[in-house]
């Protein structure tokens, strides 16, 4: 029976989360959630919604634990598409760009707690970006073979680039608008990567000749 539990109570933790990512909306940011109407949403009633979190903050911290480990699995499938062959940028962006599309309010999510009241809501978003930063780094640095700095400065640029564009993304209803922003966003990530890998290869160069 404690596993049947415990599958009911994961089951309804994940309802609660996703009916307060559901109430999320260009007009609507976490802060202007209240606890009854998440747990209206996940047809709950409210005294329930103590039994999984005990309170709107540990929510919301637990809401930008989740929008960064999608973020980063969702680069992971990313580089399994490009396992099978095309080009690394053009997939990740398109990868990223299906994400606003079909789950907008995760990445709204986090655009807005990286600059809300909350420091505690900052602080986890920093550390999320951190994280899905060092794991871009640590890919950029194996498979162009560059060294960890310039590895890091060309992972660091790309999702200053990457957000900045799916923050655009997200007020683009038009298709072809939306399409012509990631084209511009895979020429610019293109241009940092012919950067780094030039930075790295004359360093490389540089040390051969002394």
């Amino acid at each position: 029976m404690s596993g049947v539990r415990a599958q009911q109570k994961e089951k309804t933790r994940r309802q609660i989360i996703n009916a307060a990512l559901n109430q999320l909306s260009a007009e609507r940011s976490f802060s202007n959630l209240s606890l009854r109407e998440v747990a209206k949403e996940a047809g709950l009633a409210p005294t329930s919604f103590y039994r999984h979190f005990s309170d709107m903050d540990e929510l919301g911290l637990t809401l930008v634990d989740e929008a960064g480990l999608t973020l980063r699995q969702l680069m992971r499938q990313a580089r399994q598409r490009i396992a099978k062959g095309g080009s690394v940028i053009q997939i990740s962006v398109q990868t990223f760009m299906e994400l606003i599309e079909s789950n907008g309010n995760i990445f709204r999510l986090l655009l807005r707690e990286r600059s809300g009241t909350s420091a505690a809501f900052r602080a986890a978003v920093i550390r999320e970006i951190r994280y899905f930063t060092m794991e871009l780094c640590d890919y950029l640095q194996k498979a162009n073979q560059l060294e960890a700095d310039v590895a890091y400065m060309q992972a660091n640029a790309a999702v200053t680039i990457v957000f900045s564009a799916g923050s655009d993304a997200l007020d683009i209803e038009d298709k072809v608008e939306r399409d012509q922003l990631a084209q511009q966003t895979i020429q610019q990530l293109r241009f940092i990567a012919r950067g780094a890998l030039e930075l790295s290869n004359r360093r490389k160069a540089s040390r051969k000749s002394r």
